[in-house]
């Protein structure tokens, strides 16, 4: 049995994609989740925030227990600094607070609270800045969406900017946390708009990749410009995963390898620093089947997906990559409550069937940093390179050719009528990346 980890469902704005069992700082040193530990007498048990350490030579959890149990749905993100903002509701009202340790105790700054909007909308966390000093919110109403700064200002939360049109999701386009990427629904269609945050949340077009198709950003990489799109344009009323990067001249692509029937994909890592290189960017996947959760490698210069079991207590759709291609997965279980397995994604150079960093073909299998020895992955679908490995309880489905591309397949190009967008002519004019 795995350690509980929260899972909260999709929120109603957003496209259904599974959330992460966990929240991690953009720099990668710091970790928060909902945990559970023993309650009262009568064996119930009780929610309470967590922190991890990510940064040191063992990653290490202290817990963060407050003056009452939290409820289940409630949100917790890490700053920079090691504290732990945490987002409760209570009687109308979004109420926002700074945990840390205090010895034995837990210290708590109230930050203030905002109001639920009228229309009973809700009020989410959105990805951790690059910095880790602020945090924001998105209160979509049906209508208009408002941006919230609320944690990092000088007199609590903060009215940022209202966004015509019912906005989800949320990305981070640079360093300095300057320009937000959401996906904004007006219309009746869905398209990624650039929210300026040193122009009173000036807002601007994205992605267009056509102009009667959904096209959402569900991931991107700041130093490489590389990004992951959802979009429907290569097949109306069914959005399949693509890859672009910003500035490029070339349209955006759909790999046939990243089309995975009766799965959800849902990209939540990228390889950084890879800056002239964005094709070599390691991307690393949550797939969701019958069979359960698994993870999934990927690079756009490669046509094949690698599948590696999920290491034991995976904190599912949580992790980051490192500049030198190693993906970390928090994990959690009875015997270890804190460990990070360990990922090692072998070269572009290495796909064609050489070996992995662990002397086997394909990606090495997880290693769990706590000793305690996770699931190992295995190499190609004989374990000696080649196409990807196997997916755990469907190994049919490589060999039907649903994991990678055949050889010679070229990637889908979005949309053949009308002709798609490069992100180069998307009007990002604003938006330089460092």
């Amino acid at each position: 049995m795995t350690a509980c980890a929260i899972e909260p469902s999709a929120d109603p704005g957003d496209s259904g994609a599974p959330r992460a069992g966990c929240s991690i700082t953009a720099e990668g040193a710091y970790a928060a989740r909902l945990a559970r530990r023993g309650g009262n007498s009568g064996g119930d048990e009780a929610w309470y925030p967590e922190r991890w350490t990510l940064d040191g030579p063992e990653p290490y959890a202290v817990p963060l227990p407050g003056n009452q149990p939290e409820e289940p749905g409630t949100e917790v993100q890490p700053m920079g600094d090691g504290r732990v903002l945490v987002h409760r509701v209570a009687a109308g009202r979004h109420h926002f607070a700074l945990l840390y340790p205090t010895g034995p105790g837990t210290g708590e700054l109230p930050l203030g609270a905002v109001e639920s909007p009228a229309d009973g909308t809700g009020l989410r966390l959105l990805p951790p800045v690059p910095g880790g000093e602020r945090a924001y919110a998105l209160a979509a109403g049906p209508r208009s969406t408002v941006l919230w700064q609320v944690a990092g200002g000088a007199f609590g939360p903060e009215r940022v900017a209202e966004i015509p049109g019912r906005c989800s999701g949320g990305a981070w386009l640079d360093r300095t946390g300057r320009m937000l990427a959401v996906d904004r629904e007006t219309g009746g269609r869905t398209k990624a708009v650039v929210v300026d945050l040193e122009r009173d949340g000036e807002v601007s077009p994205l992605l267009q990749i056509a102009p009667d198709s959904d096209d959402r950003l569900l991931l991107a990489d700041p130093d490489s410009g590389l990004v992951l799109i959802g979009s429907d344009a290569p097949s109306p009323g069914r959005e399949r995963l693509g890859w672009g990067v910003l500035g490029s001249t070339l349209p955006v692509r759909f790999p046939e390898c990243l089309r995975m029937p009766d799965c959800v994909v849902t990209p939540f890592a990228v390889q950084p620093g890879q800056v002239l290189t964005p094709e070599r960017c390691a991307v690393a996947l949550r797939v969701d089947g019958a069979f359960g959760s698994w993870v999934g490698v990927w690079r756009p210069a490669e046509r094949q997906v690698r599948h590696l079991p999920a290491p034991e207590g995976w904190l599912t759709g949580a992790g980051l990559w490192t500049a030198d291609g190693e993906l970390r997965l928090p994990c959690s279980t009875p015997r270890s409550p804190c460990g990070v397995a360990r990922l090692i994604a072998p070269d572009t150079a290495d796909a064609g069937g050489t070996k992995g960093a662990d002397g086997t073909g394909g990606a090495r299998g997880a290693d769990r940093s706590d000793g305690a020895g996770g699931a190992g992955g295995t190499g190609g679908a004989d374990g000696a390179g080649g196409a990807g490995g196997e997916q755990p309880g469907n190994p049919e489905a490589t060999a039907r050719g649903e994991s990678g591309d055949a050889p010679g397949t070229a990637d889908t190009p979005a949309a053949a009528q009308p002709r798609p967008v490069p992100l180069q002519q998307a009007p990002l004019a604003r938006l330089v990346t460092k």
